[in-house]
């Protein structure tokens, strides 16, 4: 923090709480984002699914301010230790809910194609999971706001749960695409969906792993909780007797 005159002192003060409210908010719009996305692809709502994609440049324009601030304060105030490490991840942490934005307003994008083709049972599958993951984003932006080192570790235990959900429902859509060509598409959709729910648990956290450095200065220790096994996944065929 900046030494001498309390004027200085107090304005800097005051920056870093409106930094601190502009990461708020973002969190706040990317959660309602997120939660709107889901919401639409379980009722077939169209038209709140554009409104998600439309309503993504307000992260945009808050993330745009975290930047100007934040930069400013950089130049002007040449922070150190803790204030230096607040400024520096509330910037990676606004980044990380613009891209949060980003895979709510993407897996929007799916709900026409979903909503026109014929009806998949993984749809509420990729709901529940959806649903996970807006509980993790929760409490990783609560985490960072209250400076909550214990419950950024929580969540960042939790990143195995998400990983347990999309390898089972990775191995549902495939199973289903091949009992019955007519499923193809919209269980591809639902693929891109259950990736961009995936990347947005990652991303969650990721806000723990911020929330432990900017408040201890130190790394989280270990390795982080992983077990997608997507990738090694193989579905055989089923064979029928004539």
């Amino acid at each position: 923090m900046p030494v001498g005159d309390p004027h200085t002192v107090r304005a800097f003060d005051e920056e870093l709480a409106r930094l601190n409210e502009h990461i708020a908010r973002m969190g706040g719009l990317a959660e309602t984002q997120l939660a709107d996305a889901l919401q639409s692809i379980l009722d077939g709502d169209e038209e709140k699914a554009k409104r998600v994609i439309e309503d993504d440049t307000q992260v945009d324009d808050v993330h745009m301010q975290v930047e100007e601030e934040a930069i400013r304060m950089l130049a002007l105030r040449q922070p150190v230790a803790d204030d230096l490490r607040t400024i520096i991840q509330s910037l990676k942490a606004a980044s990380t809910l613009e891209r949060i934005a980003d895979h709510a307003a993407s897996t929007a994008k799916r709900v026409h194609v979903l909503h026109e083709g014929p009806a998949v049972p993984p749809v509420k599958s990729a709901v529940r999971m959806g649903w996970l993951v807006l509980e993790m984003l929760k409490q990783a932006v609560d985490a960072l706001l209250r400076r909550d080192v214990e419950r950024a570790v929580e969540v960042w235990n939790r990143d195995s749960e998400v990983d347990d959900f999309y390898s089972s429902l990775f191995r549902e859509l495939l199973t289903y695409m091949m009992e019955d060509t007519r499923n193809i598409t919209p269980c591809t959709h639902l693929l891109f969906v259950a990736k961009n729910l995936e990347r947005i648990g990652d991303q969650a956290t990721n806000l723990a792993e911020m929330t432990y450095y900017m408040v201890t200065g130190k790394q989280l220790e270990g390795e982080r909780p992983k077990s997608d096994t997507s990738s090694f996944t193989i579905v055989e065929p089923k064979h029928y007797e004539g």
